[in-house]
């Protein structure tokens, strides 16, 4: 199996409401990367909506989309952390928890219409939420004279290359990121714009948001 070098994920995180026959669904999706993280929100919207009736979630987790977690809170089994996971799979995302908070409204929806109104919350949430990228890149660090850091600085953003940050201390070190299949570019740029003064130490690969 090829090694998973970009995933999908939220962009922010957000929240939406929908009203079916008098019950709300509140909708609160986040970005989070460990099972620990996932459940903290679950436990933030039970404690915010303390007197709400159930706090249905469903999570997915990892690149590779591996940890996959859902409940349904009191909710007739398989009527709603089920159905909002599928949805999260649906939109082929990970790194991702959503909750859905129920104030019942008095009018009992069946399990049909509790799947379809669980699912449509999640699908406002996300859609509220938005979508990025995450890439595996590599990492390169690249030091050059104080003088030359920021216009070293426009012109690698120019070319594709991702810079993280600049640190300055007896030089100016850029912390710069390629993806894997291009890691060719970097050399060539710096052997371009500072006519091989500059030269791209590894250090080692991370996982970049791309917007």
């Amino acid at each position: 199996m090829e090694p998973v070098t970009s995933y999908r994920t939220v962009a922010r995180p957000a929240v939406a409401e929908t009203e079916v026959k008098r019950s709300r669904f509140l909708c609160r999706v986040e970005p989070v990367t460990t099972e620990d993280e996932a459940r903290a929100v679950v436990e933030r919207a039970r404690k915010e909506h303390w007197d709400a009736r159930h706090h249905c979630s469903a999570f997915v987790l990892g690149p590779d989309a591996q940890v996959q977690r859902s409940s349904d809170d009191g909710e007739p089994s398989g009527t709603a952390g089920a159905p909002m996971l599928e949805v999260l799979r649906g939109r082929e995302l990970s790194d991702v928890v959503a909750v859905v908070t129920r104030y019942f409204g008095g009018v009992l929806l069946g399990a049909g219409g509790l799947v379809r109104a669980y699912s449509d919350a999640v699908r406002a949430g996300l859609d509220e939420a938005g979508v990025l990228e995450r890439r595996l890149l590599e990492l390169y660090n690249v030091v050059v004279d104080h003088a030359d850091a920021g216009r070293l600085e426009n012109a690698l953003r120019g070319r594709d290359v991702v810079v993280l940050g600049v640190e300055y201390g007896a030089a100016a070190t850029l912390r710069t990121a390629v993806p894997a299949d291009a890691a060719d570019l970097l050399p060539a740029v710096l052997a371009e714009l500072t006519g091989g003064t500059a030269t791209a130490r590894p250090a080692g690969t991370a996982w970049v948001d791309a917007g």
